[in-house]
């Protein structure tokens, strides 16, 4: 879900429901049990409890809808404040993965990465597709970490460090939806890296701090 919120311009749309992890599963007496019916006898329990009898406050959700819905809260009060989702676009996903047949920064195959930018803000966006362990679960063991996460070397092109009009030095950068998650991006020679240890199934946008 960040992946497709933050990489283009274009508006981002959810289902009805989507928010609190509605799946459309009730038996509604037509039709297939996973699409939401038109009639207006059947019901959508996860919304249901979002609607708490008219509260309309969220008071019956589970801490895992309750989590899922702040989730989505923060994504798109983001995607609607960033002005670097309206600027530029660069992909270094490919340029990873060739940093990492080179030289093992552990940038696996699940892992993406891109770029978003303006004049005003410098965005990396970086997310773990794997939903257990990572490819490279031998040398991350071997490192002590725990092979549920990818540690790896972040590697930025000189294109972008351009773009970016970075100097060699250090740039502190922060995860944009929770605040809780901090790198440093290091610049030498026009060439930019950061390290990074991230779950599977997590999801990062960290900004450039001014």
């Amino acid at each position: 879900m960040l992946i497709s919120a933050t990489l283009s311009t274009s508006p981002t749309m959810i289902y009805f429901g989507q928010e609190v992890g509605e799946p459309g599963a009730e038996m509604a007496g037509f039709g297939q049990p996973s699409r939401t019916t038109i009639f207006d006898y059947a019901g959508v329990p996860h919304h249901q409890r979002w609607m708490n009898n008219g509260a309309f406050d969220g008071g019956q959700l589970s801490e895992e809808e309750t989590s899922l819905r702040d989730f989505y809260q923060r994504l798109l009060s983001f995607t609607l404040s960033s002005t670097a989702l309206m600027g530029d676009y660069q992909e270094i996903h490919r340029y990873n993965r060739e940093q990492n047949a080179a030289q093992n920064t552990g940038y696996g195959d699940k892992l993406f990465a891109f770029s978003r930018y303006d004049d005003k803000q410098q965005l990396l966006v970086v997310a773990n597709l794997a939903d257990s362990v990572v490819a490279h679960e031998q040398t991350v063991s071997e490192q002590g970490v725990d092979n549920q996460e990818a540690a790896l070397t972040l590697h930025i092109p000189a294109a972008l460090i351009d773009a970016w009009q970075l100097s060699d030095g250090e740039y502190h950068m922060t995860e944009q939806l929770y605040g809780e998650v901090t790198t440093t991006l290091t610049v030498k020679d026009g060439l930019g890296s950061l390290p990074l240890t991230i779950t599977p199934l997590a999801s990062w946008i960290f900004q450039r701090d001014k």
